[in-house]
């Protein structure tokens, strides 16, 4: 039987290895984020499709989105959108909405030097307010999974308000500068 030397891990080693597990740590959150925050094509959360027998869900928060009892991710009833004026108007709400209903992901101090990452995200609307469809306009080249934070931020703070009497597309870009906690600013609040 041959003789293996039980050496010690070295320090790179040792740093691979912790990088991994915090990667597949961080995906892992990433992907159960997304899944839970994502609406189901064709309806709103807790709705059935057309022609499926509705069952209710096991646990009775799921359909509102309400985190489970040891997530500590705030749930905040915002207030009925005003309808806007002009797509600035309508920008600054959609911003000030993404900050008051994710208050636990978001920061409003003056974004770092070095950002972790920056999705740029197209909103599509209907008339209503209410999100139609979000694009990835802008993929990050690092932490890639602050795009999912981005969507489930975007489905959390609608409606926008009315916007069936603004010009058309009803769509709008928003820019989120993501921090080393993985927090964001939305980039329309940054600006003068």
């Amino acid at each position: 039987m041959p003789c293996v030397e039980n050496t010690p891990p070295t320090a790179s080693t040792r740093s691979a290895q912790a990088g991994a597990v915090l990667l597949a740590t961080v995906l892992g959150a990433a992907l159960v984020l997304s899944a839970c925050q994502t609406p189901p094509p064709g309806g709103r959360t807790g709705q059935a499709p057309a022609g499926t027998p509705s069952t209710p869900d096991a646990r009775p928060d799921a359909a509102q989105g309400t985190p489970a009892p040891g997530n500590r991710r705030t749930e905040v009833r915002l207030p009925a959108p005003q309808s806007p004026r002009s797509w600035g108007e309508a920008r600054q709400q959609a911003a000030r909405r993404l900050v008051a209903a994710n208050p636990d992901s978001t920061y409003m101090d003056k974004p770092p030097a070095m950002l972790l990452a920056i999705p740029v995200m197209t909103v599509d609307l209907n008339g209503d307010g209410s999100v139609r469809n979000v694009s990835v306009m802008r993929y990050p080249s690092q932490a890639r999974d602050t795009v999912n934070l981005a969507i489930a931020a975007i489905h959390r703070a609608a409606p926008y308000g009315d916007v069936s009497r603004l010009p058309k597309p009803w769509r709008f870009n928003e820019t989120f500068l993501f921090n080393g906690d993985r927090k964001f600013k939305p980039m329309t609040l940054d600006q003068p």
